[in-house]
């Protein structure tokens, strides 16, 4: 059976790539801005007691990544729900949500959002399965956001299939207290290996935070002859068990 390549949807809609030569043939190096705001709550005056706004400061991500891969690995790629989960580490960084902790991303992909929780946490683990160069993949995107990343910042391997982690690996989920994930839910085996991934997280001490971030994505089917989002069906459903 063929294995089909699949692009992100995002690419189509807005044109994020640079004229920058990546590392690897294939991959493109796209900058996706962003607005960060300073996070001062109280009304400041000039000197004419004329009411003075402090503008949010432009920033931009830079992260090299594929434009097309198969389903195998469509973390080399940049999903929706990175953007949506970097908004809110944004508005949890900016109440004080990450001052002082742990972050550990699963499922990192390019570790775009990694470096967003890096601006705010004390420390970020960034994990994923280790294929296809998505390790180094995010070290070097770490080193293209070196001036945005603030924390302690830390890749390591993590494959959902097997949870026979190395104490390396395991010191650092149990120091963890925020879990973060976007868009690693678009297959039913890799969404029950994800489920017991977290499962077992969340039942290491100390108690532990989780945000997870999908996109609920309709396919047409046969079967039910009808517009469905299966992955979603069935992330709900696991998680109901």
């Amino acid at each position: 059976m063929p294995e089909y390549t699949v692009t992100s949807e995002i690419y189509g809609e807005y044109d994020y790539k640079t004229g920058m030569k990546p590392s690897r043939e294939g991959n493109v190096i796209s900058e996706f801005p962003f607005l960060l705001p300073k996070g001062n709550d109280k009304a400041q005056f000039d000197e004419d007691s004329d009411l003075d706004i402090e503008r949010p400061q432009r920033n931009v991500i830079k992260i090299e990544h594929s434009s097309k891969t198969n389903i195998s690995l469509v973390g080399l790629q940049v999903w929706r729900g990175a953007f949506l989960l970097g908004d809110l580490l944004i508005h949890l960084g900016l109440n004080g949500g990450l001052s002082g902790k742990t972050v550990l991303e699963l499922g990192a992909g390019t570790g775009l959002t990694s470096f967003v929780a890096a601006i705010y946490a004390k420390k970020v683990v960034c994990t994923d399965i280790d294929l296809g160069g998505i390790l180094e993949l995010i070290k070097l995107n770490a080193k293209y956001n070196s001036k945005l990343i603030k924390s302690q910042f830390k890749v390591m391997p993590l494959d959902f299939t097997s949870t026979d982690w190395n104490v390396s690996l395991l010191d650092e989920i149990k120091r963890t207290d925020v879990i973060i994930a976007a868009d690693v839910i678009y297959d039913d085996d890799v969404t029950a290996a994800f489920i017991s991934t977290i499962q077992k997280i969340l039942n290491t001490n100390p108690p532990k935070t989780i945000y997870i971030v999908l996109e609920k994505r309709y396919v047409f089917t046969i079967e039910h002859m009808d517009s469905v989002a299966p992955c979603y069906e069935t992330f709900l459903a696991l998680l109901d068990k």
